[in-house]
C-alpha cells in the first residue's frame, strides 16, 4: 500500500495572516496517478511539499500507508520527488546522478549496477550513462531526474511541474512516457501542474484547486462532464466553457435558483437561420469575429446579442470573418450554476 491522506490540513506561513491551505481533506489512492491542478498560487505545490516533508503542516494530519507522518523526516518517508528544474548535479555523469542516492543508502555495488541498468533502459538512457548533463537535451535531463527517483524504488513519486521547461513537442512526448511509466511501475504518482491538458491526459484522478481549497476531486471524465461548480467547469476544457447570465439569454425556462448558463464550445452547433428556440434547445444569431485554424478543427469567436461565444467546427469549410451564422445548443448540453457558482440540477 502507498495511499496518502490529508485530514483537516492547514498551512499558514509565519509572515502571512491568511492560510495558504485551509482545512484540506484529500485521499490519494494506492497506485493512482493523481494530478493537482489549478492556477498559480492556489496551493498545489505547497500541498506536494507538505506530503514530501519539505513544508511543515500547521495543523491537521498527514497519513502515508495509514501511518501518521507529520513528524517523519523527508528521507524516511520513502518518497522520491522530481522538480521543475531537474535538480541534477552538473559535475556528475548520468550514472553518477542516478547512483548518488543508492550510495548514500549504502546499497551494495552489484545491486546498484543492476538497478541502474534496468532503470536506464526503461527511461531510454542506455547510451548516455557516461555523459555530463551539459551534453544532454532538456528531455534527456528530465529522464535523468526521473531515473534518479525511480532507482530508489520509492512508495510514492512526487512531481512538481516537471515538464514546464520543455518545448511543446517534447512535453507531449514526455506525457506519453510518464503514462507508460506509471502503468509499468504501478506506483502512486502525485503530479502538480497548472496545465489542465496535462491533467486530463495523464491523471486517473484530478484534484482541482483554487485559493487553497479543493474545488473538485474526481476522475478526469467526471471533472470534465460533470463539474460541481463554475470554477471547475471553466478551468477544465480547451477552449474554456461559455458562461452567461441567464437573464440575457434567449431561453424559455431555467431550473430554480439558476443564475448562469454554461455550454462547451464543442456543443454549439451550426444550424440554418430562422429556426426558433424551444424548450429543448437555445438558438441564436451571431457574427464571426475571430477564427483559429487548427487542421481538421477550427475555433471561432462570434458576437451574439448577449456576448462573445466560442465554438468549434470539425472538418468544416472555413467560415469567413464577419459572416453571420446561427448556432444551436441543446438542453442536454447546458450547465446551470446558482448561488456561490455551484452547479444547479437541470
Amino acid at each position: 500500500m502507498s495511499s496518502i491522506e490529508l485530514r483537516h490540513v492547514k498551512k499558514v506561513y509565519d509572515k502571512s495572516k491568511s492560510a495558504i491551505i485551509e482545512d484540506m481533506n484529500l485521499f490519494i489512492p494506492d497506485g493512482s496517478f493523481t494530478v493537482l491542478v489549478g492556477p498559480s498560487g492556489c496551493g498545489k505545490s505547497t500541498t506536494l511539499r507538505m506530503i514530501a516533508g519539505l513544508e511543515d503542516i500547521s495543523s491537521g494530519d498527514l497519513f502515508i500507508d495509514d501511518e501518521r507522518s507529520n513528524d517523519v523526516c523527508p528521507g524516511d518517508r520513502d518518497i522520491a520527488m522530481v522538480f521543475q528544474n531537474y535538480a541534477i548535479y552538473p559535475t556528475m555523469s548520468v550514472r553518477g546522478n542516478i547512483e548518488f542516492g543508492l550510495i548514500n543508502a549504502k546499497v551494495k555495488e552489484e545491486e546498484r549496477n543492476r538497478r541502474i541498468k534496468e532503470i536506464s533502459h526503461i527511461v531510454g538512457l542506455d547510451g548516455y550513462l557516461d555523459r555530463k548533463p551539459s551534453q544532454l537535451s532538456g528531455g534527456q535531463r528530465q529522464r535523468v531526474a526521473l531515473a534518479r527517483a525511480m532507482v530508489k524504488q520509492p512508495k510514492v513519486f512526487l512531481m512538481d511541474e516537471p515538464l514546464s521547461n520543455l518545448d511543446a513537442k517534447l512535453r507531449v512526448q514526455m506525457r506519453t512516457e510518464l503514462i507508460s511509466l506509471h502503468q509499468r511501475l504501478g506506483t502512486t504518482f502525485v503530479y502538480v501542474t497548472h496545465d489542465q491538458t496535462e491533467a486530463m491526459s495523464m491523471a486517473t484522478k484530478i484534484v482541482v484547486m483554487s485559493e487553497g481549497q479543493i474545488q473538485q476531486a474526481d476522475e478526469p471524465q467526471k471533472i470534465y462532464g460533470d463539474p460541481v461548480n463554475m470554477f471547475t467547469a471553466q478551468f477544465i476544457g480547451t477552449p474554456t466553457m461559455n458562461v452567461f447570465p441567464v437573464t440575457k439569454l434567449p431561453i424559455i425556462t431555467v431550473p430554480a435558483g439558476a443564475q448562469y448558463l454554461g455550454f462547451r464550445p464543442s456543443r454549439a452547433l451550426l444550424v440554418e437561420t430562422g429556426v426558433a428556440s424551444d424548450s429543448s434547445s437555445m438558438i441564436f444569431d451571431a457574427t464571426i469575429s475571430i477564427r483559429e485554424m487548427m487542421g481538421s478543427e477550427s475555433i471561432y469567436q462570434a458576437s451574439a446579442s448577449f456576448g462573445t461565444v466560442t465554438f468549434k467546427t470539425f472538418n468544416h469549410d472555413p467560415i469567413e470573418l464577419g459572416q453571420k451564422i446561427c448556432l444551436s445548443v441543446e438542453r442536454r448540453s447546458m450547465y446551470f450554476f446558482g448561488t456561490g457558482e455551484q452547479r444547479v440540477s437541470a
